[in-house]
């Protein structure tokens, strides 16, 4: 699962990232350490062949929902079950998208314990770009997004059963359906060595928390 992610890049270095044309209604420009479900985030589509980066609600709608709050919240996606799920069926199959972070984060649950943030990023250093797909609300033309997910890698294993599906590069024309058929195959755990984790202050527990202190490692006391 993926519930929380830091996004710093700013639209222009997205923009060449995914070789894409920005629309013109992006939300602010303003590095933010704790995105949270519902926040609008921007995302990378493709339409014959071009590529667009647009703005996008996350927390996908599904086409029969009354209204943006009237069923529970789909931020993820399992990729098990994405092409068998009715609120997700067709935009797995039609509409999918990029989403690029600096990391994300997620929180090891011990009974007993209080949860423990991690924070997750590319070993590399690189920008962090998930699978997602998407859905244009009609009633109000809302664009919603959820990130897609599979079962964790080695890394990932101690802290979670979850992990959003990261995606290189080279197969991002295929994820966006500009190489054909093919985009389930892509839908596994990063390779072990992948990504990195550390230990995180609870702070980032607080949805008003934004700040770069929240991605700190967690001095803890000998």
């Amino acid at each position: 699962m993926c519930g929380r992610m830091a996004i710093t890049l700013p639209h222009e270095a997205m923009a060449q990232l995914f070789e894409a044309a920005p629309a013109n209604d992006l939300p602010p420009q303003e590095a933010n350490y704790n995105v949270c479900p519902t926040t609008t985030i921007s995302v990378a589509t493709s339409a014959d062949g071009v590529r667009h980066l647009r703005p996008m609600r996350w927390g996908f709608v599904p086409s029969w929902y009354k209204e943006p709050t009237g069923g529970p919240l789909l931020i993820n996606a399992r990729s098990e079950t994405i092409a068998e799920k009715p609120a997700f069926r067709e935009a797995c199959r039609q509409r999918r998208c990029l989403i690029a972070a600096d990391g994300f984060y997620e929180w090891k649950r011990a009974e007993g314990q209080t949860p423990q943030p991690y924070y997750v990023t590319r070993s590399d250093g690189a920008p962090m770009v998930f699978g997602g797909i998407w859905q244009d609300w009609r009633p109000d033309r809302l664009s919603t997004c959820a990130i897609v997910t599979c079962d964790a890698n080695a890394d990932m294993a101690p802290i979670h059963d979850r992990l959003p599906i990261i995606l290189e590069p080279e197969v991002w024309p295929l994820w966006l359906g500009e190489a054909g058929h093919g985009a389930a195959r892509l839908m596994r755990p990063a390779a072990p060595g992948v990504i990195s984790l550390r230990r995180v202050s609870t702070a980032v527990n607080s949805n008003r928390a934004s700040g770069p202190e929240l991605i700190e490692p967690l001095i803890e006391d000998d």
